[in-house]
């Protein structure tokens, strides 16, 4: 009997349904109901209070869906899901394979990081030869495996090496790809100082012809490895001196009171470096004090042709999509370094010393105090009488002036329109002064002119979308009206094509900042020299800097790219053709960022030299931001006048405030207070600064002042004191008027 009620349930006959028609479920028996439940567990279910009773009614949904097909749905997305995986996992690996090991015929990268590499490597192997051929790579850094060099070049800016007398059997036989130069020029020497400088009031000048040694300074104060800059040394060549620093805590004058010098050069005249009374120097045994850094020599690798194995000459390296390689560089004959005793202190004409600026709009105390910081360190032989001749090569600063917006070319009075200009100002006319005339030249900015006359952009960068591109934001000026026309002028005030000069923050004028990223390589490829910004002040004297024949940019903070804003190329060099080329194939971008990039991918890094970052060294003054050079912080606001600017990050070679142009140097006295010789300008800028006063009533007041001087005040003062006769520069020199 219970075996046919149930068959008959499970058969699925009439039994198994309700009586009626379900507004609530109902069946003949507890058992269908429970069977009936457990064949459909997909109902939803819940219980109800009976009122009045403890008892409840269950209630379940009226449209269940069969749990049959919640299992086929399952199953579906399980399959569909370990699809997608297992594609997602094979196209990653597809595409770290290409990246890896991409070759010339994939020409492919993936779209989220383009390559700007437009150079095959037998290009960047001329560039790397003619480079280290003209005596440009005065270092012991390697030369990237990638370059693919089958034998060492011939390296006239460095000293020959030791051959090794005893080999280690655990020494790995030379691979079929050389890293290393060889070193045939002039043999290094140091000097060592006997006598301290402490106690003296001010520091020697740097030796005409010394050299900062970059290796060592980038060895021991690396930021990447967590180094600090602890010594300082001297090396001196047949004509020329490497120069590392020391730690401020060690010494007097961290920049000028060398102790350990090397004599290698077999002609080395001894006397003619003695300067005066401050320092004596002494030969050194060569085998006895050898610093564990110089002390790593190039091992000698035979000339001759390595096999590499490659099909391929350009296989490993990532093209930027879309392009085809460059043609090979027109580089002409490598220059021939120059050795001889008399290159220490005479010029030479083909290579001045020369530093650029680049200024957009009138001309103000910015540039004005950066023109002063170049006089009152740099060594220009001010202090001299007349008819004695300056013992070293006078440097020369070159401030480029473009009269108008970024956008707009200069009208053909131009030149004439920016000396009127000039001599008008009263923060420029004191440097147009016959005293300073054949150390501070202005020179007008032609965009137009200047691209023409680059032989690797002049028959292309009018085919360019815009000039304006920095760090892939363009602003969107076509290249014929920015620099082919004078259409653009200064109707709109407010539009930032038209902005000339950054008023304030709100205005900042970014276009010109563009521009001068631009400038920058243009200027220092065309003429030579080191371009800094005008928001930099010379805090020391770059002799040592200048007989670095490699090119050098100064590192962006803690970052692992470039900051241009102090920046060295050698003229006409392959290294500025390259970067040149690269930018015109990447949207005329020459942000910091985008050339750290371009040399990265093109493994040329090591030809632009970046400073070091010091993170351990303890900086003084301390800044939290650089809004604190001009508003020092209250808990330091007495330093600037007690320390003066001789506690002003002693031993730097520069200091970059970062723009704020709004900001004034000096707010009580914000006009040039040079003295009786420029008092013309300083009336004028008085009443441009107080209007409301008369001049008669014009009177200095220490209330005026601040209690306590912030940063940017005391530089500016200390510098045109200097000027004015009141006190000598850093080096103890009196400009007499």
């Amino acid at each position: 009997m219970a075996t046919r009620y149930f068959a008959a349930f499970q058969r699925g006959t009439t039994r198994d349904r309700p009586f009626y028609d379900p507004h609530l479920p109902s069946y003949s028996s507890a058992v269908r109901e429970k069977l009936h439940l457990q064949s459909n567990s997909s109902y939803r279910q819940w219980l109800m209070p009976m009122t009045g009773s403890t008892r409840r009614i269950r209630l379940q949904s009226l449209s269940p869906v069969p749990r049959s097909t919640l299992a086929r749905v399952g199953r579906r997305r399980g399959f569909v899901c370990r699809c997608v995986v297992f594609l997602a996992v094979v196209f990653a690996m597809a595409v770290i394979v290409l990246m890896l090991l991409g070759t010339e015929e994939s020409h492919w990268s993936p779209p989220f990081r383009d390559s700007t590499l437009v150079f095959g490597r037998e290009n960047l192997q001329r560039i790397w030869k003619w480079e280290i051929e003209s005596g440009h790579y005065p270092s012991n850094g390697k030369i990237p495996e990638q370059i693919g060099f089958t034998s060492a070049i011939l390296n006239p800016a460095l000293p020959p090496a030791k051959a090794h007398t005893l080999i280690s059997p655990f020494t790995p036989p030379p691979g079929p790809v050389t890293t290393i130069t060889r070193g045939v020029g002039p043999r290094r020497a140091y000097l060592e100082n006997q006598k301290q400088s402490i106690g003296a009031a001010y520091p020697p000048r740097p030796i005409p012809g010394s050299i900062a040694d970059l290796d060592i300074i980038l060895e021991q104060c690396n930021f990447s490895d967590g180094k600090v800059c602890l010594f300082a040394e001297i090396l001196l060549t047949k004509s020329h001196m490497f120069t590392v620093l020391r730690s401020t805590s060690e010494i007097a004058w961290n920049f000028c009171a060398f102790r350990l010098v090397w004599i290698m050069a077999e002609d080395f005249d001894e006397d003619q470096w003695m300067r005066g009374n401050m320092l004596s120097w002494k030969r050194v045994d060569r085998k006895k004090k050898l610093l564990p850094a110089l002390r790593r020599l190039a091992p000698i690798v035979p000339v001759g042709p390595y096999p590499t194995g490659r099909q391929n000459s350009n296989a490993g390296l990532m093209k930027k999509r879309n392009v085809h390689w460059e043609r090979p560089l027109e580089l002409p004959a490598p220059e021939q370094p120059s050795v001889g005793s008399n290159r220490s202190t005479a010029c030479d004409p083909e290579n001045l010393r020369l530093f650029h600026m680049f200024w957009a709009g009138p001309f103000n105390e910015k540039p004005y105090v950066a023109l002063l910081s170049f006089l009152f360190t740099q060594n220009l032989g001010l202090h001299l009488e007349p008819g004695q001749e300056l013992d070293a090569c006078r440097p020369q600063i070159w401030l480029w002036i473009n009269p108008g917006p970024a956008a707009a070319v200069p009208n053909p009075s131009a030149l004439t329109d920016m000396y009127d200009a000039l001599k008008t100002n009263p923060w420029a006319a004191p440097f147009l002064h016959p005293r300073f005339k054949n150390v501070i030249k202005f020179r007008l900015w032609n965009t137009t002119e200047q691209l023409d006359n680059n032989l690797e952009l002049r028959d292309e960068w009018r085919k360019m979308d815009t000039l304006f591109n920095s760090g892939g934001v363009t602003v969107s000026v076509p290249a014929e009206q920015s620099a082919g026309s004078s259409s653009a002028t200064l109707s709109k005030t407010g539009d930032m094509v038209h902005r000339l000069g950054s008023k304030s923050e709100a205005t900042y004028d970014r276009l010109s900042v563009i521009l001068s990223d631009m400038a920058r390589f243009i200027v220092t490829h065309r003429y030579g020299g080191i371009y800094l910004d005008a928001d930099t002040i010379f805090l020391r004297d770059w002799e040592e800097l200048w007989g670095w024949k490699g090119a050098f940019a100064y590192r962006w903070s803690y970052h692992e790219d470039y900051n241009t804003a102090v920046l060295h190329l050698n003229k006409g060099s392959a290294l500025g053709s390259f970067l040149f080329r690269t930018a015109l194939k990447n949207g005329f971008d020459f942000h910091p960022v985008a050339v750290s990039k371009y040399l990265k991918e093109a493994h040329l890094e090591n030809l632009l030299l970046p400073q070091g970052y010091q993170v351990e060294r303890p900086p003084y003054p301390f800044f939290a931001g650089f809004a604190d050079f001009f508003d020092t912080p209250e808990v330091q606001s007495a330093a600037p006048q007690v320390s003066g600017f001789e506690g002003f990050f002693r031993g730097a070679f520069s200091y970059h405030f970062h723009n704020f142009w709004w900001k004034p140097f000096d707010p009580a006295r914000n006009w040039p207070d040079l003295g009786p010789k420029f008092a013309g300008g300083e009336r004028a800028a008085r009443a441009a600064a107080n209007p409301h006063l008369d001049p008669d009533d014009w009177s200095d007041k220490i209330t005026d002042d601040k209690r306590d001087l912030d940063w940017a005040t005391v530089l500016k003062r200390t510098f045109e004191a200097y000027i004015r006769g009141e006190r000598p520069n850093m080096y103890g020199e009196w400009l007499r008027w």
